[in-house]
């Protein structure tokens, strides 16, 4: 039983856990699955479950904690809703192929979550306020109108959605994030249609980076100057390193796969997708790193430490790697964006002590706020093309530091270091 299962309450898992969608997906084309309030899953691909099982002690603080794997089953309720239902690996599923999704290509037919009638596990939280808002949007959805304009926000490059200010933030993020929709569309209609053929999966848990924030912003970063791993087909080479040539990649080694946004100013999520990140120049990349720090009212300015000091210390781990090569892989950077309570600057000097120069309104100076002490963390995702001489069956053996992923992380503390320098009171 992986240690997910195993944390849990037994009685809730004798039938399975319905998988719902994890609306803070930013980038990536593979399907990422809401497993528990902490933990996320993802379609198992041989590949990468090798790296989580063997990858260094030193990069376990720069990676999700990885707990295990699961059974995921496709299946529909009597009124044809679709649903994944995971299963601890044991009795018949024990022998089960690994999936690999890494080259299927998209699916545009729109397919819509909901819960079984029939339910799988006692948990309130999870099936009351979930069912309830699926069924809502299944309703809204009927209309015509809305769903164009779905469909137009699934095209859109950068997208903006109001939130209102009443009520929890958080809870309104569920259901906005397009990258997050399409690609849990995609999934589905890869399992609908192998179901006759195949209807058991593996699928790999790891720790939701995002558990801890309120209203998590979320920056996905493709590393590297080289995007394709050695088994690549000629044409999917040629594919890649035609996007790293047309993007920032090959220029400065890191490029925008993917952006999550809260601005409180204008109450606004603001969303951008890889298709933008890849047309961004290096002054664009830029100012969309600035765009990421900026919360529509000021400049998250006590940020920029803490995020230097974890890119600055995941470099010097990745120097040391021998004959790694972290091909296609991403970098998140993640912080919350709730809104931070104003303290008077007159406060009792205890009050005061941690707090950041910058105010909560750059035109009020009398003002500063307290930044919460884990406000940034800093992980290495995605592994599927991931190498190194270790693995062993691997035809190409690379020597030495990921040179690609080392310079793009150079590029990317001195553009953060000039956004802090140019913006310094």
């Amino acid at each position: 039983m992986s240690p997910a299962f195993g944390a849990m309450e037994v009685e809730h898992y004798s039938k399975g856990v319905l998988l719902e969608p994890f609306v803070h997906q930013v980038g990536g084309h593979s399907c990422v699955l809401r497993f528990n309030d902490k933990t996320i899953c993802k379609p198992l691909i041989q590949r990468e479950h090798q790296f989580y099982e063997t990858l260094p002690a030193e990069m376990h603080k720069f990676t999700p904690q990885y707990e295990g794997v699961v059974s995921v089953s496709f299946e529909e309720d009597e009124d044809g809703n679709l649903c994944l239902i995971a299963y601890p690996l044991n009795g018949d599923h024990d022998n089960l192929e690994s999936l690999d999704n890494s080259d299927c290509e998209p699916k545009s037919k729109l397919l819509r979550w909901t819960n079984k009638k029939t339910v799988l596990l006692e948990n309130e939280k999870l099936t009351k306020e979930w069912v309830r808002q699926h069924r809502k949007e299944e309703k809204m959805m009927k209309s015509h109108k809305l769903e164009e304009e779905f469909e137009l926000l699934k095209k859109s490059e950068v997208s903006y959605y109001s939130v209102e200010k009443k009520g929890n933030v958080s809870s309104q993020f569920k259901h906005h994030n397009p990258w997050s929709m399409k690609c849990h569309q995609q999934q589905l209609q890869r399992m609908k249609e192998n179901a006759k053929h195949r209807n058991q999966y593996k699928f790999i848990l790891l720790e939701n980076l995002t558990s801890r924030y309120e209203v998590p912003c979320v920056l996905d970063l493709k590393m590297g100057t080289r995007q394709h791993g050695d088994d690549a087909s000629e044409e999917k080479k040629a594919n890649q390193i035609r996007k790293c040539q047309q993007s920032t990649s090959a220029v400065i080694g890191v490029r925008v796969c993917g952006m999550q946004v809260y601005q409180p100013g204008s109450g606004q999520l603001m969303f951008m997708n890889k298709y933008h990140g890849r047309k961004l120049s290096v002054q664009g990349f830029k100012e969309a790193l600035y765009q990421f720090f900026h919360n529509g009212k000021y400049l998250r300015r006590e940020l920029f430490e803490p995020v230097l000091k974890k890119l600055t210390e995941l470099k010097s781990v990745l120097e040391k790697q021998e004959s790694y090569r972290f091909y296609s892989s991403s970098l998140l950077i993640l912080y919350d964006g709730k809104e931070l309570q104003d303290v008077p600057v007159d406060s009792d000097p205890e009050d005061l002590e941690g707090l950041s120069e910058e105010s909560s309104d750059e035109s009020a100076g009398a003002y500063a706020y307290k930044p919460t002490a884990s406000s940034v963390d800093v992980r290495m995702i995605d592994f599927a093309h991931t190498t190194c001489r270790y693995y062993g069956e691997d035809s190409v053996v690379h020597e030495g530091q990921d040179t690609g992923y080392v310079f793009g992380l150079q590029n990317l503390i001195a553009i953060i270091k000039e956004i802090r320098d140019e913006n310094s009171e």
